[in-house]
């Protein structure tokens, strides 16, 4: 009889799904919460797609190809959909930062020639609301496409790509910006997947998605310079262009050095090899495992799939 999660494929399967479900919750939740602050249901519904996005990576290697891609399609439309509003908030947030009397008034006039063209709060509600339908679709394809055990060694695999993937991104983005963004995403996804697997199975993990956040956590400021900077380059066609440059040089004054911190911030936290990481991480998780129980109820247990 299996003693632990790590062991006992039939709870670990329903552990992991009842994670994705509660991902979708999520987003459901944020949704509905549009009316109440629709800059908040934007960040929160985004959110809850990054932890599906992530759980997906995870379980990838217990699923068809097919349907691998058809649930990885739908989640990424749905963020997608709602890319250019969270932009607008970025930009908001960093422009509106900029001290020189001369940078705040160009940005400005960048932001007031985005805000007429930027989507409506009845169009934003409305692709919150068709999202959540669509990631709530892919529940029930998950269930159907998830076998009826899981293998502990699979999900750590999930671990093992993701980390691979941050870890080249680093490297990358010592000479592409693009990369430095991917970076950062898969740096959340990472910490993530160990979040989940800690609290579900193994609590050692924790450790090392401690110490993945702590490296990480200045990250995302550099990411919404890089966010602004390509929206200044988007919205600032109808501005004198001696004005955008002006903006522009204002955000890139920092960012390569930015940029050159964040990968030095993670080195440490990435110097091993994919395959040396998955080694330990398989054996720190067997010091402590967590026994086999139910795992505690999900929110709204009545989640409707449709």
């Amino acid at each position: 009889m299996a003693t632990s999660l790590l062991d006992d494929g039939i709870e670990l399967r329903r552990s992991m799904f009842l994670e994705f479900r509660t991902a979708a919750e999520d987003v459901r939740q944020a949704a509905a919460d549009a009316d109440t602050s629709l800059s908040r249901a934007v960040h929160d519904y985004r959110k809850g797609l990054r932890r599906a996005r992530a759980l997906l990576r995870l379980l990838a290697g217990e699923l068809p190809k097919p349907e691998v891609r058809a649930l990885r399609d739908a989640l990424t439309d749905a963020r997608r959909s709602l890319g250019a509003a969270r932009d607008h908030a970025v930009a908001n947030e960093v422009l509106g930062r900029i001290d020189s009397d001369d940078e705040r008034a160009a940005a400005k006039l960048i932001l007031d020639d985005a805000a007429a063209q930027s989507m409506a709060s009845s169009e934003i509600r409305q692709l919150l609301s068709e999202g959540a339908a669509r990631t709530a679709a892919q529940v029930e394809l998950l269930d159907a496409a998830l076998p009826t055990r899981i293998d502990w060694h699979v999900l750590l695999d999930g671990v093992r790509k993701t980390y691979a993937e941050a870890r080249r991104a680093r490297k990358a983005a010592k000479q592409s910006r693009h990369a430095f963004h991917t970076f950062r995403r898969r740096c959340k996804e990472l910490a993530i997947q160990l979040d989940i697997l800690a609290r579900v199975a193994a609590p050692q993990l924790d450790d090392l998605r401690q110490q993945i956040v702590d490296a990480t956590d200045q990250l995302g400021d550099t990411v919404d310079l890089l966010m602004a900077r390509d929206f200044v380059r988007t919205h600032g066609g109808g501005i004198d262009k001696a004005r955008v440059d002006l903006v522009r040089r204002s955000l890139r004054r920092d960012l390569d050095d930015k940029i050159r911190e964040g990968r030095r911030a993670a080195r440490d936290v990435f110097r091993k090899k994919p395959r040396e990481l998955a080694r330990k991480l398989a054996k720190v998780a067997k010091r402590e495992p967590a026994p086999v129980a139910a795992p505690p109820p999900m929110r709204g247990e009545e989640f409707a799939m449709t």
